[in-house]
């Protein structure tokens, strides 16, 4: 029988087990949330020690990177309406353009597609489209404003956690909860850093493809490319797929082959390709092959908090293998050497 301190430890270890699951079937809706303010705190608290050793009190540090965490978020989404709503008159000439009726020469047939049909179709999909954003809209504020409190609440302790894990965790093993506490830091900042370099390398890309191409707004379509790149699996090609078949609709079949072809390699495949595989090493300290495996397997499993879920398990993983690797197999009872 396991004496009474180890017992305790045992059943404090099960509570908090069956509390974490209870929270997880609670809030279900904003796991995705709670998962990204946490992810977002660990990466952030180096900037809320830094404020508080020069000089500014816990809580005010906390509300300062909490804030600031809720405009960058804020700062991401709200171009993309407001470049939207700005530019609508774009999109509305360029759906002008295009003919009442298309014919398109396949071989010896020629196929006539009757525009008009189509797009009274694409409106109708734009109107629901808009009906449907303002119908969330309300949901994903109040998501926004749970993720500034519960980031302002772990910034406020963040040891707290931490504490509560070591105090069920036997003193032996306190070596590897910090070590996989480091390793978890060190994979969500590289993880947003790729995410980062990868968007912003996309913006330039695209803007010089467009721009070659002779679109009218090459800025705009830059912007979207880049936040299209947030957005896991289909990303730009979204946005590429769309603007060849507008070309195509109107007439411009030379544009819609290059947009489909120098777009999808230049701006689709190039910056995950190129961007992605050399940061991976650096930034997130994992081998590309490795990172790709958990940025696609957490994506396919997850949804889209998986490009964050998936290489954060793969890393784990490694740092676990690594302890693993690292224990002397003769002495059972002295942790690593």
């Amino acid at each position: 029988m396991p004496p009474k301190g180890n017992r305790r430890r045992l059943a404090l270890t099960g509570l908090l087990a069956g509390t974490l699951v209870l929270a997880a079937i609670v809030l279900l809706d904003v796991l995705s949330t709670v998962f990204f303010a946490v992810t977002i705190a660990y990466v952030l608290y180096p900037v809320r020690r830094w404020l508080s050793q020069r000089g500014l009190s816990e809580r005010a540090a906390s509300a300062a990177v909490a804030t600031g965490a809720f405009a960058a978020v804020l700062a991401l989404v709200l171009p993309l309406g407001f470049v939207l709503y700005r530019r609508r008159r774009v999109l509305f000439d360029l759906l002008e353009q295009i003919p009442d009726v298309v014919e398109i020469p396949l071989g010896t047939v020629v196929y006539t597609v009757d525009t008009v049909a189509l797009l009274d179709s694409f409106r109708g999909l734009l109107g629901d489209v808009a009906l449907g954003v303002a119908a969330v809209a309300p949901v994903l504020a109040l998501q926004l404003f749970l993720f500034a409190i519960l980031l302002y609440a772990l910034m406020l302790r963040p040891g707290g956690a931490g504490e509560a894990l070591l105090g069920v965790v036997p003193p032996e093993y306190h070596d590897v909860v910090r070590a996989l506490d480091r390793r978890i830091r060190e994979t969500l900042f590289g993880i947003y850093v790729l995410q980062a370099a990868t968007a912003a390398g996309t913006f330039v890309v695209a803007l010089v493809v467009f721009f070659l191409l002779g679109y009218g707004a090459p800025f705009t379509l830059a912007v979207f490319a880049a936040v299209l790149q947030f957005v896991p699996v289909v990303g730009p090609s979204v946005l590429i797929g769309t603007l060849a078949v507008v070309d195509v609709l109107a007439g411009n079949v030379t544009r819609a082959v290059l947009v489909a072809v120098v777009g999808a390699v230049f701006v689709g495949f190039a910056p995950d390709a190129i961007i992605r595989p050399r940061l991976a090493n650096w930034a997130a300290h994992l081998p590309t092959s490795l990172y790709f495996i958990g940025f696609t397997g957490g994506i396919l499993t997850v949804g889209p908090i998986g490009f964050i879920a998936g290489p954060l398990a793969v890393a784990v993983l490694v740092e676990v293998v690594s302890l693993l690797a690292d224990e002397d197999p003769v002495d059972h009872g002295t942790g690593p050497k």
